[in-house]
C-alpha cells in the first residue's frame, strides 16, 4: 500500500550538515535564497505524492523511498544536464543536492538505482495503460501552486515550438526494415511454436549477426535495391504466418511493410521515395517519431515540442504548458490544447496570445475569438501571394500587388472566386481570402506588441541547452515529453530564483534597520518593543516579496 513521506525530518545532533559547518560556509549553506533551498521549498515540498497512489498496491507494495525524493531526483537530473551515473553520485555525495532533496542529515540514505529505474517504468507503464502522464499530472500542480503563491496573473501568453531529434541513428529505409526483422526474430525465438519454415529462420538469423549500416555501407544500389526486395517478401511471410498477439513486434513490422512496399498481383513491390509519407516508421527502436524538413534546415527524426509561458510585465513568468507530437505535426494544432491546459494551470483564459505565423490560421483564430483571446500572431504562414484580397458586402476586389492592376473578377459554381491572367485562369478559395485579411490585420498591430513574442525563443533555448547535436537522450514520445517537462519545472525555479533575488534587492537590509534602532532608542527606551516590531516588518517584506519598504521618519 502507498505510504507517504514524512513531512518533517529529524535532525540528528550529531551527523546534521549545518552543525558540521562553521563561518561563511554555514551561513551560504543555510541561505534560503541559495539553489538548493530554494528548490527543496518551491519544487519538492510541493509535489503532492497522493497523485502516485496507483502506482501502489497490495501486490506491489508501499514504495521503499520517498517518492517525492524520486521525483526530485528526476527533476535534477535533466536540470542540470547528468547522466544516470552522475546523479547518483551527485546525490550521495553533494551536500547541495542533499539539502534540495530534503536530507539534511550526512547519514541519510538515498534510493539506490533499482528503486528510481522501478519507479520510472511504473510511471510508464502506467501511462500506456491508462493514458494518464503522472510526471505532466505533477507539472500542473506544483506550477499552479507556484502561480497561486506569487500572483502570477497570465493575462498574456506566448508560444513557440522547436523540432528535436529521437536518440536514433539516421536510418535509410533498407536499415529500417532491416533492424525491424531483427526485432521481430529475437522475439520470435523466445516463444513457441516457429511458425515459419527453417530456410526463414535461417535468413533471420543471418540478418542479426550482421549490423544494417554494414550492409549498406558494402553494397552499391542495385544490390541495396535487390536486398532491400528480399527483406520485403521475408516481411510478407512471417506477417501471413503470425499474429499480432504473437509477437510483440508484430504491429511495427506491419507497419513498416506498408510504409515501404505495395503487394500487388500477388507480388511484392518496392514503394518510389515520393510515396514515403513523413509519419512513416524512421527507427525500429522509435516507432513514434516522425520525419520533417523544415526551412532548408537540417531534416529531423523525432518530435515537435510546444512551450507556453506567460509574458505580463512586472510579473513572474513561469512555463505552463508542455506539448509535444511527432516532427510532421503543424504547429496551429498546439494552439487550442495549450491555451486549455494553461487556463487550467491559472484558473483563468488569458486575454491574450503572441505567436509566430506558424501558428496562425482561420480555426485558431476562430477559437480565439470563441474564448475572448485577443490574438497577436506575428504572421501568417507562408509567403504573401502576389494577389492582394478584400470583401466587401458580398463582392471581392482582387489586386495584382506587382502591377497594381485591379482585376475583373468573376464567381464560379463552386463558389470561389477567378481572375484571368496572362497564363490562363487563377481562382482563390474563402480560405485565401480570410489568410489575406489576417495579413492585413498583422501588419496594422504595433511593432512593440509584434515582439513580444521573441523572448518564448529563450525558453526554446534554454529547454534545449544539454541536447547533443538538437538530439535528447530519450527514445519514445512519452519519454521526451517526460524530460521536456522536467526541464521546464527545473527552468521554472531558476526564473523564481531570480525573481525572488530581483525583489529583495530594493528592500531596505537588515543592518540598516538595526543602524535606525540605535538612533531610535536614544530617544525613546523601548527596546523590546522595536526589536519585536523590526522582526515583524521584516519577516513580512521577506515573505511577500515587496519591491520597496516604507521608512517613517522617526524624528
Amino acid at each position: 500500500m502507498f505510504r507517504s513521506s514524512k513531512k518533517e525530518k529529524q535532525l540528528d545532533m550529531f551527523s546534521s550538515v549545518s552543525n558540521m559547518l562553521k563561518g561563511t560556509t554555514q551561513e551560504q549553506f543555510n541561505n534560503p535564497e541559495a539553489w538548493h533551498n530554494m528548490f527543496r521549498v518551491h519544487v519538492l515540498e510541493r509535489i503532492d505524492e497522493e497523485l502516485f497512489i496507483p502506482l501502489f498496491d497490495d501486490k506491489t507494495g508501499a514504495p521503499n523511498a520517498s517518492v517525492k525524493v524520486l521525483v526530485g531526483m528526476m527533476i535534477l537530473k535533466e536540470g542540470f544536464g547528468w547522466s544516470d551515473s552522475e546523479l547518483f553520485e551527485h546525490c550521495r555525495f553533494n551536500l547541495l543536492v542533499r539539502s534540495a532533496l530534503g536530507m539534511f542529515n550526512i547519514n541519510d540514505i538515498i534510493p539506490v538505482e533499482s528503486t528510481y529505474y522501478l519507479f520510472r517504468k511504473r510511471i510508464h507503464e502506467y501511462h500506456k495503460e491508462t493514458g494518464v502522464d503522472l510526471i505532466e499530472e505533477v507539472f500542473h500542480q506544483v506550477t499552479g501552486s507556484q502561480a497561486m503563491e506569487f500572483r502570477v496573473s497570465g493575462r498574456s501568453v506566448r508560444m513557440d515550438s522547436k523540432l528535436i531529434g529521437s536518440n536514433i541513428a539516421f536510418s535509410n529505409r533498407y536499415e529500417v526494415v532491416h533492424d525491424t526483422l531483427v526485432l521481430f526474430y529475437r522475439e520470435m525465438i523466445k516463444l513457441a511454436p516457429i511458425k515459419v519454415s527453417k530456410k526463414i529462420v535461417t535468413q533471420l538469423k543471418e540478418l542479426s549477426e550482421i549490423k544494417s549500416n554494414k550492409v549498406v555501407y558494402k553494397s552499391v544500389g542495385d544490390e541495396v535495391q535487390r536486398r532491400l526486395q528480399e527483406l520485403g517478401i521475408l516481411c510478407y511471410k512471417l506477417l501471413k504466418a503470425y499474429k499480432e498477439k504473437d509477437n510483440k513486434y508484430y504491429s511495427t513490422l506491419k507497419r513498416v511493410f506498408e510504409d515501404q512496399f505495395n503487394h500487388r498481383d500477388g507480388g511484392i513491390i518496392i514503394k518510389p521515395p515520393k510515396e514515403i509519407k513523413s509519419d512513416s516508421v524512421q527507427s525500429a527502436h522509435d516507432t513514434e517519431c516522425a520525419y520533417r524538413n523544415k526551412d532548408g534546415q537540417p531534416p529531423v527524426k523525432g518530435y515537435s515540442i510546444n512551450a507556453t509561458e506567460n509574458c505580463d510585465e512586472n510579473s513572474l513568468n513561469l512555463i505552463t504548458d508542455i506539448q509535444l507530437a511527432p516532427a510532421n505535426k503543424p504547429d496551429t494544432e498546439f494552439v487550442k490544447p495549450a491555451l486549455e491546459s494553461t487556463s487550467g494551470i491559472l484558473g483563468h483564459k488569458p486575454d491574450a496570445l503572441h505567436a509566430d505565423g506558424a501558428f496562425n490560421s482561420p480555426d485558431n483564430v476562430k477559437y480565439c475569438e470563441q474564448e475572448n483571446i485577443t490574438h497577436y500572431f506575428s504572421a501568417v504562414a507562408g509567403l504573401p501571394g502576389r494577389y492582394d484580397l478584400e470583401l466587401n458586402n458580398g463582392e471581392l476586389t482582387i489586386i495584382d500587388t506587382k502591377t497594381g492592376q485591379v482585376m475583373p473578377v468573376y464567381q464560379t459554381k463552386s463558389g470561389n472566386w477567378g481572375i484571368k491572367t496572362e497564363n490562363g485562369y487563377r481562382y482563390f478559395s474563402e480560405h485565401a481570402i480570410e489568410t489575406s485579411l489576417l495579413r492585413k490585420q498583422i501588419d496594422k498591430v504595433p511593432v512593440s506588441i509584434r515582439n513580444k513574442r521573441n523572448n518564448i525563443e529563450a525558453t526554446i533555448f534554454q529547454m534545449s541547452y544539454h541536447t547533443r547535436n538538437n538530439k535528447t537522450r530519450y527514445r519514445g514520445a512519452f519519454n521526451n515529453k517526460s524530460w521536456a517537462i522536467l526541464r521546464s519545472m527545473w527552468i521554472n525555479l531558476r526564473r523564481i530564483r531570480t525573481y525572488i533575488g530581483e525583489n529583495y534587492a530594493n528592500v531596505i537590509p537588515l543592518d540598516q534597520i538595526m543602524q535606525l534602532k540605535q538612533v531610535f532608542i536614544q530617544e525613546i527606551n523601548l527596546d523590546f518593543v522595536f526589536d519585536s516590531l523590526i522582526y515583524l516588518l521584516y519577516r513580512f517584506f521577506k515573505k511577500s516579496y515587496n519591491y520597496s519598504l516604507i521608512v517613517v521618519d522617526l524624528k
